[in-house]
C-alpha cells in the first residue's frame, strides 16, 4: 500500500485508537472486580502451559507474558484486550482498502464493526478468546486477500500466521479458511493463487505456532472438547428432527442477532440504494458470498450430523465479521453515491462510540438506584483486604474461578487454587495459615462449607471441615446498605 492510500485511511485509525484509549479508561473507572473472562486469565496466569480445558490457549499465552512484565492487574487486563481490538480494526481497514476504491466506503466497511453488537458491547462487556477469534480472522482475512490481489512471501506468511493464531484462539476458527479456500478454488481467476508454491509457507507457519497445544490436544481431547460439545447439543430430550429444528432456528437467530442490527444501520444510511446494491456483483462480493455460503453449510452439518442443537452468535465472529465489508462491496458494485450516506453514517459511529462506553458503566453504577447487583459490584478486593487484616495467607483455596481470579489480582505473590480447576495444584507443604474462602448467594444461600471445598481438603491435605465464618460487605455502587455475603474458613496447615 502506497504512502498516499495510508494518509487516505489514516484518520480512521487515529478515531479508533482514541475510542479504545476511551474504553481503557471507562473500564478502570467502573469496577476494581473482575467479571468471568478477565478473572479467568487473572487465575490461569499462575502457569503456563500447553492446554488450560476447552478454550485453546492464545489468549492465555499473550496475557501470561503481560503479566510477567506488567504484573497481575486489571489495567493489563483491558489493555491487551483494547489493543487486540484496535489491531483488528487496523487490519479490517487496510484489508477494506485493498479491495474497496473509494474511500468513503473504506471507513463505513471499518467503522461498521462497531455496528455488530456482539463486537462493540459484548467484546468489551467481558469476552477475551472470541476477541482472540476476531484478532486472529483479522489477521488471516487481511493475509488472505492481499494473497489474491498483491501475492507476496510476505502475504502468504501473514496469512499462515492468522490460521495459527486462530486455531489457537478457538477450535471453530478452523472454519474460516476452510470457507476462504473452498471460495477461491471456484473461481478459475483465483485458483493460480491457492496453487501458488508459497501456498506451503502458510501451512508451514500455522503448523509451527499450533504444534505445542496439538502434543497436548492429542493426550486431552475430551477434557478439551467436551464441555463446548454438551453445550452445542444440549437438547434435553429432544427427537432428532426436534434436534434439527432447534438448531436450524438457533442459526438463524443468531446471524439476526450478529448481522441484524448492521444491517438496518445500512439500510438507514444508504436507503433504496442498498436494496438496488444487492442485485450487484463483483469479483469480491462473489468470493465473500462463496465463504459466507460455506460457513453456513459448516454449521449445517453440525446440526444434522453432530447433534448441535443451540448456536450462539459469537460463534459467527469468524466469519460473519465481513458483513460491514461485504455490504460496501456490494454498494460500490452498484455505483452507488456514497458522500450523502457517509454523512448520515458519522452521527451513528458517534453515538455508538458513546453510548456503548457510557451502557458498560451504567449497567453497574446503577445498582445504587436499582438494587440490580452484576458481578463487577461484587466487592472482592475489599473482602480480600479485610481478612487479611486477621492472618496473612500463605494460600488461598477460591470456590470457583471467578472469585480465585479476582483473588489473585489482589494478592499475586500466593498461589491461589480453585475448586473447580484441579489442574493447578501447587505444593502447599509449609505453607500456613491456608485461607478457604467462597460466594454465599445472596436470597438465602447456604453459609456451610460448600461440599466440594470440604472433599478437596479431605482429598489433598486430609483435613476435615474447619469451623467457618461469614463477611458481609458492602457491593460496589451499593444502595443503602446492601452489602455482599463471603463465606471464609481458616486452616493452619501441618509443615
Amino acid at each position: 500500500m502506497s504512502e498516499t492510500s495510508l494518509r487516505d485511511v489514516r484518520w480512521i485509525f487515529i478515531l479508533l485508537a482514541a475510542y479504545f484509549v476511551l474504553q481503557i479508561g471507562v473500564r478502570l473507572a467502573t469496577s476494581h472486580s473482575l467479571d468471568l473472562d478477565e478473572a479467568e486469565q487473572a487465575f490461569r496466569s499462575q502457569w503456563l502451559a500447553a492446554g488450560y480445558g476447552p478454550q485453546p490457549p492464545f489468549y492465555n499465552w499473550l496475557q501470561y507474558a503481560v503479566f510477567q512484565f506488567a504484573g497481575v492487574s486489571l489495567a493489563a487486563l483491558s489493555v491487551v484486550k483494547n489493543l487486540l481490538l484496535f489491531t483488528s480494526y487496523l487490519l479490517y481497514g487496510l484489508t477494506a482498502r485493498l479491495v474497496l476504491r473509494d474511500k468513503a466506503l473504506v471507513a463505513i466497511a471499518t467503522l461498521g464493526l462497531l455496528t455488530i453488537p456482539q463486537m462493540v458491547f459484548e467484546m468489551q462487556r467481558d469476552l477475551t478468546h472470541t476477541v482472540a477469534v476476531f484478532f486472529s480472522a483479522s489477521i488471516f482475512f487481511y493475509g488472505f486477500v492481499r494473497s489474491l490481489k498483491q501475492p507476496s512471501l510476505a502475504s502468504y506468511l501473514i496469512a499462515g500466521i492468522g490460521i495459527g493464531f486462530g486455531l489457537l484462539a478457538k477450535y471453530n476458527f478452523a472454519i474460516l479458511p476452510a470457507a476462504a479456500l473452498i471460495a477461491a478454488l471456484a473461481d478459475a481467476r483465483l485458483r493460480p493463487r491457492i496453487f501458488d508454491r508459497r501456498l506451503a509457507l502458510t501451512a508451514v507457519v500455522a503448523l509451527v505456532i499450533i504444534l505445542p497445544h496439538l502434543f497436548w490436544l492429542k493426550d486431552n481431547l475430551h477434557f478439551a472438547t467436551a464441555r463446548t460439545l454438551e453445550k452445542m447439543t444440549a437438547s434435553g430430550h429432544a427427537s432428532y428432527s426436534m434436534q434439527v429444528a432447534m438448531g436450524i432456528g438457533s442459526l438463524a437467530l443468531s446471524v439476526i442477532s450478529f448481522a441484524g442490527l448492521t444491517v438496518a444501520v445500512f439500510a438507514i444510511v444508504f436507503g433504496k440504494k442498498l436494496r438496488a446494491a444487492f442485485a450487484a456483483r463483483s469479483e469480491w462480493t462473489g468470493l465473500l458470498e462463496r465463504m459466507m455460503l460455506v460457513f453456513v453449510i459448516g454449521i449445517l452439518f453440525l446440526i444434522v450430523f453432530g447433534g448441535a442443537a443451540g448456536i450462539k452468535d459469537r460463534w459467527l465472529v469468524p466469519m460473519l465479521f465481513i458483513v460491514p465489508l461485504y455490504l460496501c462491496l456490494k454498494i460500490e458494485a452498484a455505483g452507488a453515491e456514497t458522500d450523502e450516506a457517509f454523512r448520515r453514517f458519522m452521527p451513528v459511529v458517534a453515538i455508538i462510540m458513546i453510548g456503548v462506553p457510557a451502557a458498560l458503566y451504567g449497567s453497574v453504577a446503577a445498582a445504587r438506584f436499582t438494587g440490580h447487583y452484576e458481578r463487577l459490584n461484587r466487592p472482592y478486593a475489599t473482602m480480600l483486604g479485610n481478612l487479611r487484616q486477621q492472618a496473612e495467607p500463605a494460600a488461598i483455596l477460591a470456590g470457583d474461578s471467578l472469585l480465585a481470579g479476582n483473588l489473585r489480582q489482589d494478592i499475586p505473590g500466593v498461589p491461589v487454587l480453585s475448586v473447580d480447576y484441579p489442574g493447578f495444584h501447587p505444593d502447599l507443604t509449609g505453607r500456613r495459615p491456608l485461607l478457604l474462602v467462597w460466594l454465599i448467594p445472596p436470597n438465602g444461600g447456604s453459609e456451610a462449607l460448600p461440599p466440594d471445598m470440604a472433599q478437596w481438603l479431605q482429598g489433598n491435605l486430609g483435613a476435615s471441615a474447619p469451623g467457618m465464618s461469614v463477611i458481609d460487605v458492602p457491593y460496589f455502587y451499593g444502595r443503602g446498605k446492601d452489602s455482599y455475603r463471603f463465606g471464609y474458613a481458616w486452616i493452619n496447615q501441618p509443615g
